[in-house]
């Protein structure tokens, strides 16, 4: 059983815009959305807290938003005016209030074309 159901990738030109989502079966505490390019390793893109706290990679700061939805225990990826570097597959990571709970999703590919 999946507990992070991931969405939203695809195939975009650059300066484009897609919309990821990340649906948890439990409350999170922390979501953080990861990515992994091609050759290259996984870095941190972006964080949310329960209270809404925000944490971005510099390279995407005024360029894309985090944001959840805790009656539906979901978090956001809004991710405008794409570029080629932001291709790679990204990755869903929530983190539970017990120390125990923290999941991974399946993964989605993002693709910007030049």
């Amino acid at each position: 059983q999946e507990q992070l159901v991931e969405s939203g990738g695809g195939l975009v030109q650059a300066g484009g815009s897609l919309r990821l989502s990340c649906a948890a079966r439990i409350a999170i505490n922390w979501f953080r959305w990861y990515r992994q390019a091609p050759g290259k390793e996984r870095e941190s893109v972006a964080a949310i807290t329960s209270g809404g706290t925000t944490n971005y990679l510099d390279s995407v700061k005024g360029r894309f938003t985090i944001s959840r939805d805790n009656a539906k225990n979901t978090v956001y990826l809004q991710m405008n005016n794409l570029k080629p570097d932001d291709t790679g597959i990204y990755y869903c990571n929530a983190q539970g209030y017990s120390s125990a709970s923290n999941y991974w999703g399946q993964g989605t590919q993002v693709t910007v074309s030049s």
